[in-house]
């Protein structure tokens, strides 16, 4: 079993910047595929962002616009978002997920969940 636990969320200005971390426990997750979904109150899932195994594959969701860099440190059995230029509309509730390929990940097929961080962009 793999407990994810995401850092990092909280209340930023827009423009501002964030860095979300998932830290992963249990088993390693070196083989597995990494990303973050996102969900804002009243609206569906979102894909934000994905990392392959390797860390040769990113992908990123259509809402990132050159706004994010995604990485992971198979070391440390960790990931990382960092988030720029942030606006209102960024707000959501990010969960960390992991899945087998990061293709399922885009479509939210995450075999484990993290419970989320949420993350506020208001003025």
């Amino acid at each position: 079993q793999v407990q994810l636990t995401e850092s990092g969320g909280g209340s930023v200005q827009p423009g501002g910047s964030l860095r979300l971390t998932c830290a992963a426990s249990g088993r390693t997750v070196g083989t597995y595929a990494m990303g973050w979904i996102r969900q804002a109150a009243g609206k569906e899932r979102e894909f934000v962002a994905a990392i392959d195994w390797t860390a040769f594959m990113r992908d990123y969701g259509k809402s990132a616009n050159g706004r994010l860099h995604i990485s992971r440190d198979n070391t440390k059995n960790t990931m990382e978002l960092r988030m720029y230029n942030r606006t209102p509309e960024d707000t959501a509730g990010y969960y960390c997920a992991v899945g087998p390929t990061w293709k399922k990940l885009q479509e939210s097929r995450a075999e484990y969940w993290g419970r989320g961080t949420q993350v506020t962009v208001s003025p």
